[in-house]
């Protein structure tokens, strides 16, 4: 029974934690990141430094990137291993709230280790403290509960052993996964205590593969049985049970369809027969096409969003079932469907042995295949459009795919870039695609991208970007130089908020507050306008330059091309700038996204958006 402090204990615990799934066994935690302040310089951060083989420590520069980096790296390793995030009491601490809001929406493992103010309460009100005078025990972490899968403080040293056991099993549950703050008081962080061997030891966690349920499985083998026109809807739990393979071989044996999430995309790989690519709201003609007429929609490893139901519009047949596999039996429960509450590579192996000799009708297997080479046709003009003085989005997109190797990974979160990736991008590994869509983070992408890459190391990372996410968290590019983590960043100008402005437009307010202008008459820019305000004079490919990484200029899309080849040679964090057209967008095909506009307004452009909006309601 070492004596040694609650931080120290705590650090040791966490390089002690293992998992296991299918036999294969790793760390869980990774590192951690943090920046440190006088809420966990003297307790975690001291413990860090005594022992710098127990836990990598990571020097980040904004919390909340820090956690999007975390983030990143949990699904790059399939939710199988994380990184902890610590951070001192204070602004460091409610940094965090939006990292760990977009932890737990995508049910993604991040460990929080904020400091908190003294449990003991002798010197309060400390520095940074939040007073509440109604109740004695608040602190400004506090606001991290509604956003964490589990919350706990640690007001005593030897409450740390029942705190970190509780936090680990949620963690490694793949059920009820997310955020999991440990609030841990500065006082008790440098206490002593001797804690048992026990709790120091390594521990494995075993990553169970649940079965379904033995009459659930039948009844859903039946309704696939008498589908004319059944769907798959592939979501993030094919990707991350490592299920792309037990997929692939159940549409070959079925013949059946696949629509992919944002989450999914990468479930098939783009060319396979049975893909149909995106689906919902960001959809593809195809999997919109099949979609409305789909008769029984298998939702594997999917929560059904709405841009995954596009606003539940995308199934138009009246008749419609549906059977959801997952391993939530929150998720599983929804669209009244037949749940599968199960792991999906499972779930996927027992459904294949309950429908052996069970194909769809050839002519909507070949129907289905027609639809994915139209679309597949779409993707090959809108990458190869022309459009000018400007390029098209679709273009970038199009070079960046291009120059990429089928292991090589795409980076996004927020804007009107998700939609076009989630059409436009050819995927040809179940990794390769990383779009941050259950919180669509402004922000994220730069430091996702930086946890991807610590991730997987051997791959290139294609980080997309638009001006106004890269306005908001930057600043990782500094660590991704000083940890020798090369990205490459491509980052799109169209001097505001394109997809918004987008949105603006259709709900009748002329691209209101959307564009980087001056202000003139009292006016930032609309799209009417004849003679409109010059932009801001900002930038951005300068600011990235000042933040140490190798900047390309690229005005067309031969230069970036060129430019993506360039990058390649290149050991350090390239930024590739190029301005687009913000008004070339790609087409939606067949969906809609139930986006209420006002029901009276003394603008015509409105009312008519309003008539619209019922119409497309009804």
């Amino acid at each position: 029974m070492p004596r040694i402090t609650a931080a120290q204990a705590l650090v040791r615990f966490l390089a002690a934690q293992r998992v296991e799934r299918d036999g294969v066994e790793q760390r869980f935690f990774a590192g951690c990141f943090g920046i440190f302040g006088h809420g966990n310089v003297a307790g975690i951060g001291q413990a860090l430094y005594q022992h710098p083989d127990l836990l990598t420590y990571y020097q980040a520069r904004n919390e909340q990137a820090m956690v999007h980096a975390a983030a990143g790296y949990a699904r790059m390793k399939n939710r199988l291993a994380t990184l902890v995030c610590t951070t001192s009491i204070g602004p460091g601490a409610t940094n965090l709230v939006t990292g760990a809001a977009l932890a737990t929406i995508n049910r993604l493992p991040v460990l929080l280790l904020p400091g908190d103010t003294f449990a003991s309460r002798r010197p309060d009100p400390v520095l940074q403290q939040l007073e509440v005078p109604s109740r004695g025990d608040v602190s400004v972490n506090d606001s991290l509960q509604p956003v964490s899968r589990y919350f706990d403080r640690i007001e005593r040293p030897e409450q740390l052993v029942s705190s970190a056991l509780a936090a680990m099993r949620v963690l490694v549950n793949q059920a009820e996964t997310g955020a999991v703050t440990l609030a841990f008081p500065q006082d008790v962080q440098t206490e002593a205590l001797d804690y048992p061997d026990e709790f120091l030891a390594p521990r494995v966690w075993h990553i169970p593969r649940p079965e379904p349920d033995p009459r659930a499985l039948a009844a859903a083998a039946s309704l696939i049985r008498s589908a004319q026109r059944p769907l798959i809807v592939a979501g993030g739990g094919v990707i991350y049970s490592e299920a792309t393979e037990a997929l692939r071989r159940f549409v070959a044996q079925t013949g059946i369809p696949v629509g992919e999430t944002q989450a999914g995309k990468g479930s098939l790989p783009y060319d396979d027969p049975s893909a149909l690519g995106a689906i919902g709201v960001t959809g593809t003609s195809a999997a919109n096409r099949v979609a409305a007429e789909a008769d029984v929609v298998v939702g594997i490893g999917t929560r059904w969003s709405d841009f995954t139901t596009a606003s539940k519009s995308a199934f138009k047949n009246p008749n419609v079932k549906f059977v959801n596999v997952n391993v939530a039996d929150f998720d599983a429960a929804k669209q009244d469907a037949v749940p599968l509450v199960a792991d999906a590579r499972r779930a996927l192996e027992l459904l294949a042995g309950a429908l052996e000799g069970h194909e769809v009708d050839p002519a909507y297997r070949d129907a289905a295949a027609a639809a994915g080479r139209e679309w597949d046709d779409e993707v090959t003009r809108l990458y190869g459009l022309g459009h000018g003085p400007l390029p098209a989005q679709s273009e970038v997109i199009g070079a960046v795919n291009d120059a990429a190797r089928p292991t090589d990974v795409v980076v996004c979160a927020a804007g009107s870039m998700p939609g076009d990736l989630h059409k436009l991008w050819r995927t040809r590994d179940p990794k390769g695609y990383h779009v941050e869509y259950g919180y669509s983070c402004m922000g994220y992408e730069i430091g996702g991208g930086l946890g991807v890459k610590l991730a997987a190391p051997e791959r290139e990372i294609y980080v997309l970007v638009g001006d106004g996410s890269y306005l908001m968290l930057p600043a990782e590019i500094v660590t991704s130089i000083q940890e020798g983590l090369k990205l490459t960043i491509v980052l799109v100008d169209n001097h505001g908020f394109s997809s918004i402005g987008s949105l603006s437009r259709s709900v009748g307010t002329d691209g209101f507050g959307t564009h980087y202008r001056y202000r003139r008459n009292g006016s930032l820019g609309l799209d009417s306008e004849s003679s409109p305000a010059p932009f801001l004079p900002v930038d951005l490919a300068a600011n990235a330059a000042s933040l140490g990484a190798k900047l390309i200029r690229c005005e067309t899309i031969d230069e970036l091309r060129a430019g993506l080849e360039c990058a390649k040679a290149e050991a350090t964090t390239v930024v590739l700038e190029i301005e687009v057209d913000r008004y070339e967008g790609v087409p939606s095909y067949a969906s809609w996204w139930d986006v209420p506009v006002a029901e009276v307004s003394e603008v015509e452009a409105v009312r008519a958006a309003r008539a619209a909006y019922e119409q497309a309601r009804r």
